[in-house]
Order: C-alpha cells, then structure tokens, then sequence
C-alpha cells in the first residue's frame, strides 16, 4: 500500500537546526519563517541584532523554534563564531548582498572590493565554515542565494553580476567535493524581488514597472516567494539535489528580460 504520509515527510525539518545569515529581512527572513513552518529550529542571524531578534521572535510568537546571533559575513572570526555556537546545523542559508549601481568604468576601486567582500568572499567565509562540522556528521544542506544576474547582465551590474556567477560556481565545486561526504549545496537565483537591496528601483516607478514586463509573470516576487524553494533545497525532498541553480525569477530568463536602467 502506498504510504503517502512518507510523501509529506519529505518536507519535513522537525529536528534539523537551520541557520540562516541575513534573516533580519527579506528573502532571509521569509526562508527564516518557511523553515521554523516546516519544523526546523532557527538560527536568525544578521548584522542587524534588532532585526534578527525581532525574526526569532515572530518565529517563537507564531509557535516555532528560533533563536537569534549576531554575525558579520564579511569578517571571517564572526562568521567561524556562528557556526562555533552552531556545529549541529543541518541547513544553511546565506542571503546578504550588495550592488553597487554604475557602469564598469565608474566604479572605483573600494566600491569593487566592498562588493566582492560581502557577497563572495562573504559567502565562502560562510560555506567553509558551515561544511566542515557538516561534512564529519556526513549529512547537511548548503544554501546560497545567487541571483539571475549570474547568467544575465544589464548595464550597471557588472561587479554584482560577476560575484554572483563566482557564487554558483563555489556552490559546484563545494557539491562536487563535499558529495561524496552526505553534503548537499545549491544556490537560488531570484529575480526582481521586493526587498531593501531593490529600494532603489522600487522607489522610481518608471524603472520599477519596466522590471515587472520583463518576467513571463509581468510582476516582482514577494521575499515570501522565495521561502519555497529553500524548503525545497533545505528537506529530503530535494535528497538528490546537488549542484544546481534552481532559478525563481518570474520566467524572466526565459523570455530575456533584458533592460537598460537609467544610470
């Protein structure tokens, strides 16, 4: 007889510890809120202490299980603390980004390197020390958060464009070396999503309705969108996953959403 109940399970987290860096806001705190759903007990953490308390407690206050850290992804001893405190995280999920909106030719040396501080080498601050508890337990799911900039570029996005390509590919080769040891990794492209990196296009209404024609969907996304597919990526259910870019973006790749911004 076909145990459908073994189905249902394959989303469940009850009794994985999930840590996700950047749940103050955003994708972060909805992934935050999507996994406590699902049964998992929630590290918050974020720069932002107020913001990443203030997750916890909408977890706690709505019946889950959260608790919250402070972390800076940028500085290697703050993020080695986190997962110091944490080495029985089974999920990870690493959210923070930065842009910096100008063509290649204007951006001055600091803007490229606080770009590519935060949002690669951040990253990889934060999958090395997540995998390595992860790889002597054989089990785990690393998450992180790229962007449909990895395989489309506009004008004004090249640095943000090229570390979130680095970031897909870090996540493969971590899939790569890591598999063999029980370690999943993944990355999530999102599209045009409403959160406070976008506030800048969201607050010009010309360039905030030109985004929302380009996807097949003809709208953003909600950060609650995103919550889904971290599900997914985080449970059983995506037990044969590793590797991969798994792209929420509206079908904006697939009918070319190509624009240029007004610089």
């Amino acid at each position: 007889m076909t145990d459908l109940n073994a189905y249902r399970a394959l989303f469940d987290l009850t009794g994985k510890k999930a840590v996700v860096i950047g749940a103050a806001s955003g994708i972060g705190y909805a992934g935050a809120l999507g996994l406590a759903a699902h049964g998992a007990d929630v590290v918050c953490a974020d720069l932002a202490a107020e913001g990443a308390e203030a997750a916890a407690l909408d977890i706690v206050a709505a019946g889950g299980e959260a608790t919250a850290q402070t972390v800076d992804i940028g500085d290697r001893a703050s993020v080695e603390a986190l997962f110091g405190t944490h080495p029985d995280a089974e999920v990870v999920v690493t959210t923070p980004a930065i842009n910096v909106r100008k063509r290649l030719l204007d951006i001055s040396g600091d803007e490229f390197e606080r770009v590519v501080a935060l949002n690669l080498k951040g990253t990889f601050f934060a999958i090395r020390a997540a995998a390595a508890a992860m790889v002597e337990r054989e089990r785990g799911s690393i998450i992180a958060v790229s962007s449909i900039r990895a395989q489309v570029v506009e004008p004004g996005q090249g640095v943000y464009a090229a570390t979130k390509a680095g970031v897909v590919q870090m996540i493969k080769t971590v899939a790569a070396e890591l598999g063999p040891m029980g370690v999943r990794a993944n990355a999530l492209a999102p599209g045009v999503v409403e959160t406070p990196l976008t506030t800048q296009i969201q607050s010009q209404r010309d360039w905030y309705d030109a985004y929302a024609a380009k996807s097949a969907l003809g709208r953003w996304a909600q950060p609650v969108e995103m919550a889904g597919p971290l599900i997914f990526l985080a449970s059983d259910a995506s037990s044969y996953v590793t590797g991969s870019l798994l792209v929420a973006d509206g079908g904006w790749l697939s009918v070319d959403g190509r624009f240029s911004p007004p610089l």
